[in-house]
């Protein structure tokens, strides 16, 4: 039975190769024949077209998504080169403070080099302004010498103002600008002195008063601390040749005896960094001396506070009842 189903297996495989064999060899015959060939020549012009759009539209679907890879390629490549760029442009202008920072610290050691006093930089971390006051908050306090009273000047020796409050790690400073400074000042051609008080402005316009009438004063002209020592004891608060200012307009009135004189400080007052302050110099009465101004609080409580020295054993003002 096992040897029947065998035998016909062979016969139906042999069968099968058989007719491939046949249908192999009529598809031979068939395709060398000169009709069918201009058959399949036919079909195949017929069709070409489809096969041409087919590939032009293969083709197109290929470089778009080759475009598409390469806009994102660029686009990657771009946003690297933003932040590269702006990574530079942040240390470009991270080099270019620290620059300035190094000029003018370096222009205040060379100041600090050449003054005939004792001097400590400091930086300004604070400023408070009001409708009259203009003061600035420094680094720098009792712990670094500072005392209230001492003067504070910026680089190239523009006096600032002077020390108002001192605390341990800081202090303020009254700006000339601050309308409660009064510093005598000199012009520097006329030669002819006058009591230079700050208008609280932000920009920091000084006014001089009490200006000889027949001085001649020209716009531009530049006015130091006078300085002024009258012996025995008596010395000006603020030294002498510190630069406060040049000359911007004159009010001059032919009926009056003295002229008042407007001024541009020369501090950069509405934007100061770094400024000294002059820690050995002693202005006032710094010997006994008598005087005729009295140390006694004003009517309104408070110290004389200007280029006048006082002294402690003057005349003593009578409090009103």
């Amino acid at each position: 039975m096992s040897s029947l189903l065998a035998s016909k297996s062979v016969r139906r495989k042999g069968a099968a190769y058989i007719a491939l064999l046949v249908v192999s060899l009529l598809l031979v015959t068939v395709s060398s024949n000169a009709y069918v060939k201009d058959i399949q020549h036919g079909v195949a012009f017929a069709f070409k077209p489809f096969q041409v759009a087919v590939d032009g539209f293969a083709s197109n679907v290929t470089s778009i998504l080759g475009t598409i890879v390469e806009i994102d390629r660029l686009r990657q490549e771009n946003e690297a080169l933003e932040a590269d760029n702006d990574r530079l442009e942040a240390e470009a202008r991270a080099a270019q403070e620290l620059r300035r920072e190094n000029e003018q610290l370096t222009a205040l050691l060379q100041l600090r080099n050449g003054l005939e006093y004792q001097a400590t930089a400091a930086a300004v971390i604070a400023r408070e302004s009001s409708d009259i006051r203009r003061t600035v908050v420094i680094d720098r306090g009792s712990d670094d010498g500072l005392e209230v009273g001492d003067i504070v000047i910026t680089a190239g020796g523009a006096l600032a103002g002077r020390l108002v409050d001192v605390g341990s790690n800081f202090a303020h400073v009254a700006l000339i600008s601050d309308s409660t400074s009064t510093v005598i000042g000199q012009l520097s051609a006329a030669g002819v002195t006058g009591k230079v008080t700050g208008t609280g402005q932000e920009r920091g316009e000084l006014v001089m008063a009490d200006v000889d009438a027949t001085a001649e004063v020209t716009d531009g002209e530049e006015v130091f601390t006078a300085g002024i020592e009258l012996g025995a004891g008596i010395r000006s608060p603020y030294p002498k040749g510190l630069l406060i200012g040049q000359v911007v307009d004159v009010l001059h009135d032919p009926n009056e005896v003295v002229q008042t004189v407007y001024l541009e400080p020369a501090a950069p007052l509405d934007r100061l960094e770094y400024l000294l302050v002059i820690t050995d110099y002693e202005g006032g009465i710094t010997g006994p001396i008598e005087t005729g101004v009295p140390c006694d609080p004003t009517d309104g409580g408070t110290l004389p506070d200007s280029d006048q020295p006082c002294a402690s054993d003057a005349p003593r003002s009578t409090p009103k009842p």
